[in-house]
């Protein structure tokens, strides 16, 4: 009897805060028969064309994916503060310009804000006797980074640097007090860049209990699917409703929201190697089918 098509269309790679390349990922895919995956960077488009010749090499089916990070806010929720959201980008074109320029954009803003994070930093260390971080170490950090430049890549860098001494550390003793403010990207921006590409533009995990979702306005997963209905969506064509973070409960209700709102769905394990996830999420055949994937006879 033949097995089940075997999907994940939220994996990372080292283009943004995976641990594996992307020859790594797919001889990672292949030993776990992956039919279909989709590298998702957080804005970053480095992976993509590596990938799609991979996807040749490896006879393994490709979806090009991007991890946008938006910033939303809501009235009614956290007095009107804006929180953090992610959007998946699905089936575009890679070399879309506009959308090239953006992440251009984002990536300089991303590096200008490393340095005042530095700076902030070192008037911490400052406080504890701790020697400060110089322009070598800011390029040691930049060093270790293939892609988009990050919070993680420098609570890495206290970790080996021996100042702390793991990630939840990082950010609880500096990284949350020092940080500085990203360059927003609102909603309707991401939508248009996708859909610009000709893309699809899907809400990453808005039910995820620990991270960056809905929960940072409301845990009730009914008061989460009133305000995408009420506000988002005009500018989105699914919803990830199959994620490794989710209980059944969550995935059931959000498959039962896109249903009911003609929404596409989509799945994956948001595998960044720490540890190995990848597959290990239960993503139905009929993700791939919106795709214009299918399993290939043997």
């Amino acid at each position: 009897m033949q097995e089940n098509m075997k999907i994940d269309l939220h994996i990372h790679s080292k283009a943004s805060d995976g641990k594996m390349s992307v020859e790594e990922i797919f001889q990672e895919a292949r030993r776990r028969n992956i039919d279909l995956i989709s590298i998702t960077d957080h804005d970053s488009l480095d992976s993509q064309e590596s990938a799609l010749r991979a996807s040749h090499q490896f006879k393994i089916d490709y979806l090009c994916g991007i991890e946008l990070n938006v910033t939303y806010s809501h009235p009614d929720y956290k007095k009107g503060k804006s929180i953090s959201l992610d959007f998946l980008g699905y089936h575009y074109d890679i070399h879309y310009l506009p959308l090239v320029e953006k992440l251009r954009e984002l990536r300089e803003y991303r590096e200008r804000r490393a340095e005042k994070i530095l700076q902030n930093l070192n008037r911490e260390f400052e406080k504890k006797n701790i020697e400060p971080f110089t322009t070598d170490d800011l390029r040691s950090i930049q060093a270790a980074v293939d892609g988009s430049f990050g919070r993680p890549h420098i609570a890495d860098y206290l970790i080996k640097k021996g100042i702390v001494n793991n990630k939840q550390a990082a950010f609880d003793q500096y990284l949350v007090k020092c940080n500085v403010p990203k360059m927003p990207l609102s909603l309707a921006d991401a939508s248009s860049l996708i859909h610009g590409a000709g893309g699809q533009l899907f809400f990453a995990h808005p039910g995820h209990p620990r991270g960056t979702s809905m929960v940072s306005f409301t845990s009730s997963l009914d008061e989460q699917q009133k305000i995408i209905k009420e506000n988002m969506l005009d500018f989105i064509d699914g919803i990830e409703c199959w994620h490794s973070s989710y209980d059944e409960e969550t995935s059931r209700s959000y498959l039962q929201f896109a249903k009911i709102h003609g929404l596409g769905v989509s799945g994956g394990s948001d595998c960044h190697q720490q540890p190995i996830i990848m597959g290990t999420t239960n993503v139905p055949e009929n993700v791939a089918e919106q795709f214009g994937f299918a399993r290939h006879e043997q």
